[in-house]
């Protein structure tokens, strides 16, 4: 980049300038808040609505970011966005959900009327304007720009932001064989959690927290399989499992059994089913290595089968677990899609203040095709210790508030992270500095391919900012970071 174009950026408080070190003031300071809101939301494209939640034509529902409120509508021509006010007085037209095939939107006020397709087919008292200010550009609702993908709508505020495919390209490829646009809602539950929007999301960015978060599922780790346990000699072979192969399967069913209980869809009761058939009925080799490999390729040639038996749409499994991608993606800026098998959970993390946060979680399944599903309605948010919440995000939730807390401490500074395997959290941090300066659409566009990544993902080079020193990964990582030149 020039030197002249160097200039023209803004200045960034509180800016990323070591990959390794994020400063605690992003998570709570009212003015860096304040223009996350400014230049951020109002340029990023965002998940707005799953198109189950629009099946007829008519339906619509209200997308809300901070202060901007927007109506998602299925029209005769297709789903549409608009802003939610009304063009007389800023009225907000709508909130919450519903269908207004016969009527169209009415505002509540004054009874001005647009139909579908936003066209104002009312004005009560016309003859009392002047001529001139009801011309339909001026009256009709103000469009927003609109695009899908994986069953959802997304929107951009910005109509100079570059298209949506352009920044979900490498993701959407990557996911494609997983069927992601047709997977429906089974469940979806929501809270508010006291803490800032980015701290609910870098929870779910690495796995190093299992060891204490989560000791059940640390417990149940194979022998020899705990990658963050530190590295070994490389002089001394790996670890061989220390279980007989009946005892890998059962150790390998038992984990999964916690990941169903404990995170709702990312592993879903009907696999459990086919593990435990296979379990009673599989002859296995009398090598531990061995019959673990061959049981997880028998695991998902099983569920692919029953599933395509009743007419859902799944995916070979084992095609797809040649791919060797991370199934648990993070969708920039605030989308995650975990999967295991065939199913995902989902969540959505969006901020409502600088201290607090709406958090969504979904459980998302393959139906079978052209089996009508009820509308899936947004819930009623649930404090974040319910008791009703599955086991893994009751014990995440449990850490934010506390974590949010702790950054306030006078003595604390910034966050430290691995750069091997907490990347995900400087990688997306650098690019909303990235938003915040005023970036180019282009380096915006490559740098958010390249942050949309899996689960422990290492620091990298996102063509802008501070680039990361470079890291050669251990065994148990595959991934090396190089230095932009």
């Amino acid at each position: 980049m020039s030197s002249s174009a160097q200039t023209a950026l803004r200045e960034v408080p509180f800016k990323v300038t070591n990959p390794e070190l994020i400063p605690k003031e992003r998570y709570y300071d009212e003015e860096f808040f304040r223009l996350e809101k400014q230049h951020f939301w109002s340029k990023v494209w965002q998940m707005a609505c799953r198109l189950e939640e629009i099946p007829e034509v008519g339906d619509w529902v209200e997308y809300r970011i901070l202060d901007q409120s927007v109506l998602i509508v299925r029209t005769n021509d297709g789903v549409k966005a608009y802003h939610n006010a009304c063009r007389h007085r800023g009225m907000e037209l709508a909130q919450g959900h519903g269908n207004c095939k016969n009527e169209g939107f009415i505002c509540p006020f004054h009874g001005w009327r647009y139909n579908l397709e936003g066209k104002n087919t009312f004005t009560w008292g016309r003859h009392l304007f002047s001529e001139e200010t009801l011309a339909e550009v001026d009256i009709n609702l103000q469009p927003v720009r609109i695009d899908f993908w994986a069953n959802c709508a997304f929107i951009n505020f910005d109509e100079n932001a570059a298209p949506f495919y352009d920044y979900i390209k490498p993701i959407a490829d990557r996911l494609a064989p997983h069927n992601v646009d047709k997977l429906q809602v089974e469940w979806w539950t929501s809270s508010v959690v006291p803490c800032n929007w980015k701290l609910a999301m870098e929870a779910f960015m690495e796995g190093l927290h299992t060891m204490k978060t989560h000791p059940q599922i640390h417990a149940a780790f194979l022998p020899g399989a705990d990658r963050y346990a530190g590295p070994r000699d490389p002089d001394t072979p790996a670890s061989p499992l220390k279980l007989t192969s009946e005892g890998v399967i059962d150790n390998f069913v038992k984990f999964q059994q916690l990941m169903s209980d404990g995170m709702g869809g990312m592993v879903h009761a009907t696999d459990m089913e086919v593990a435990r058939d296979l379990q009673k009925t599989m002859k296995l080799p009398q090598d531990p290595s061995e019959a673990i490999a061959q049981f997880q390729v028998a695991m998902h040639d099983e569920i692919t089968k029953r599933a395509r038996a009743k007419g859902i749409p799944m995916p070979d499994l084992n095609e797809i677990a040649k791919i060797r991608e991370p199934l648990r993606r993070y969708c920039f800026p605030n989308v995650f899609l975990l999967a295991r098998f065939g199913n995902m959970a989902a969540y959505r993390i969006r901020p409502l203040t600088a201290e607090t946060t709406l958090f969504e979680i979904w459980s998302l399944i393959l139906y079978p095709e052209g089996e009508k599903r009820p509308r899936p309605i947004a819930p009623t948010p649930i404090a974040p210790d319910d008791p009703s919440y599955p086991e893994i995000p009751l014990q995440d939730y449990s850490n934010l508030p506390k974590q949010q807390l702790g950054l306030h401490s006078t003595s604390f500074k910034h966050m430290v992270l691995s750069r091997e395997v907490e990347g995900l959290i400087s990688n997306y941090q650098r690019l909303i500095d990235g938003y915040l300066a005023g970036e180019s659409e282009e380096n915006l566009c490559q740098a958010s391919q390249i942050t949309s990544a899996g689960l422990d993902w290492p620091i990298e080079d996102i063509g802008f900012g501070p680039a990361p020193r470079e890291v050669v990964r251990g065994e148990a990582f595959s991934t090396v970071v190089k230095v932009r030149a």
